[in-house]
């Protein structure tokens, strides 16, 4: 696809929502970026990109926002299990209640095609080695559920002129304007450099994760790989499949040896990973930054103070802000 394309991003103003926007900026693309800005506006004023200030479940402005659009890139949501928890019916309204409403929009107003950003965590505990696509769903909990709902919702209606795909991402980690230090990665780099300190839950629990620039250029793959390859799949995409444990080790290499690592009990059996062959075989995409870069774009961004105050500003934490403000 050429890059003369109008995007419409839903959650355009997230974690990866914002690092996306900024790179299809810069390839050329027009974006129009959906979104309520919870965690502020990092975007510079670009006269390709337009910003509109609006909650998923208002069907009029979804409407009349997404009019002469090519592309749908549906991230918006309640993310992750825990601010999911702090108000069920509030995430259930957001992640799946509007999703179809969202769609049939879509569809209506001659999208040609829609990316949707599910979870890899709809998998469940799996005891299989190799966790591909097509392996039978266990979501573990509402937040999981209702994503693996909202596929198949999205299968339903795809079709020859509305391409539809969904992608299940690893665990997002590494650098972004609008930050997160919330997902595991994240959570440790930030304790090992400010506390020296690392504590590690269990241990023994497998997590995917994948690099926030190999994330972008995912769905930058997905924009611009053809219908005939894309239509009614679902790819996995990750980078490695890491213990927890793991992943303390890599933390302490990077921010130093002066770090302690504590291991606790811990109740949280969570435990994921997946094979992401598929999209690399299908579409020649191989993640290129590894988990140890996301560590180190981290740490140059706690050295240089792009990132402060990162233990109590609430903007880092999706369950911290959900808690101060009145989103009903």
């Amino acid at each position: 696809m050429k890059n003369n394309l109008k995007i419409f991003i839903t959650g355009g103003a997230g974690y990866v929502g914002t690092s996306l926007t900024e790179k299809l900026l810069e390839l050329g693309y027009s974006v129009t970026v959906y979104d309520l800005f919870l965690y502020g506006n990092f975007f510079t004023d670009n006269p390709k990109l337009n910003l509109i200030k609006g909650d998923i479940r208002n069907e009029k402005l979804i409407e009349a926002s997404m009019i002469n659009h090519d592309i749908v890139i549906h991230l918006a949501c309640i993310s992750n299990d825990p601010s999911f928890e702090l108000n069920p019916s509030l995430g259930k309204s957001i992640n799946f209640d509007s999703f179809e409403p969202l769609v049939q929009i879509s569809k209506k107003n001659k999208i040609k095609r829609f990316i949707y950003a599910s979870s890899s965590s709809v998998y469940g505990i799996k005891k299989e080695k190799n966790v591909t696509e097509d392996i039978y769903l266990e979501p573990l909990t509402d937040y999981s559920k209702y994503k693996a709902e909202c596929e198949k919702i999205l299968s339903k209606y795809s079709s020859k002129d509305f391409t539809t795909v969904t992608l299940r991402p690893a665990t997002v980690c590494g650098y972004s304007k609008r930050q997160r230090l919330d997902v595991v990665v994240n959570i440790l780099t930030n304790h090992a450099y400010f506390n020296k300190k690392i504590i590690v839950f269990g241990g023994n629990q497998l997590r995917p994760n994948i690099n926030i620039k190999d994330m972008v250029e995912a769905y930058i793959c997905l924009i611009n790989a053809p219908d005939t390859l894309i239509n009614n799949e679902v790819f996995n995409a990750g980078y490695e499949n890491n213990t927890v444990s793991e992943l303390g080790l890599m933390v302490k290499n990077i921010i130093g040896n002066d770090v302690v690592i504590e291991t606790k009990q811990s109740d949280d059996y969570r435990s994921y990973h997946i094979n992401s062959s598929k999209i690399e075989k299908k579409l020649n995409f191989k993640p290129k930054y590894s988990i140890n870069e996301s560590i180190e774009t981290l740490l140059f961004a706690f050295e240089n103070k792009l990132l402060e105050n990162t233990f109590d500003k609430s903007t880092y934490y999706n369950i911290k802000l959900m808690k101060e403000i009145d989103l009903t």
